[in-house]
């Protein structure tokens, strides 16, 4: 089973935030998927079914982004070794709106959520995929906790479409084909 982990925080008063464009992702694949996160199980919505041929978990967690990494830890010791590999969709504040960009370990580059599942698991080496959402003029928190401007949203609008796309080409390629397909300069 390949785990789906998308990163935001729980809540209707986030829902549209540029930190919650790992939420987005997830909900665009479980559309796609026909699947509901809903069951509620180690800090996370959670929702389980089959995208390409292959069983995926798909999780959203609920612990807000700076404690991600305890409903990730949790959700894999529950499934034990039932975990093929994982995926982490998050924001970036260094990719303009629109981008996306593929990484294989590496650090957190800044994000509290990326470093909390690296601190749980003792370890940076997992896939990543990151979603442009560009730098803001005021601080960093307050600006991840805004909604995006119409013409920023349109082009997150695109990349989250082609996220679900590279998540899909991962899940059969893996993740060094995902980066020389889908890491490419914006036009």
């Amino acid at each position: 089973m390949y785990m789906i982990v998308g990163l935001g925080n729980p809540g209707k008063e986030y829902a549209l935030t540029k930190h919650n464009v790992g939420f987005w992702v997830i909900d665009k694949i479980a559309e796609e998927m026909n699947i509901d996160v809903e069951k509620k199980q180690c800090q996370a919505l959670t929702g389980t079914g089959f995208w390409e041929g292959k069983k995926v978990l798909l999780v959203k967690p609920q612990t807000y982004m700076n404690l991600s990494g305890q409903a990730v830890i949790q959700l894999l010791n529950y499934y034990n070794d039932k975990i093929d590999d994982i995926i982490v969709i998050h924001d970036d504040l260094d990719l303009e709106p629109g981008m996306i960009r593929f990484k294989q370990g590496g650090g957190a580059g800044g994000h509290n959520g990326i470093k909390s599942i690296a601190s749980h698991l003792n370890s940076n080496d997992f896939d990543r995929l990151k979603l442009g959402i560009g730098r803001g003029k005021n601080e960093t928190k307050d600006y991840v906790l805004t909604p995006f401007g119409a013409t920023a949203k349109a082009e997150v609008d695109e990349a989250v479409r082609l996220a679900v796309e590279g998540t899909k080409f991962w899940l059969q390629e893996g993740i060094q084909p995902a980066m020389n397909k889908y890491n490419v300069k914006k036009k």
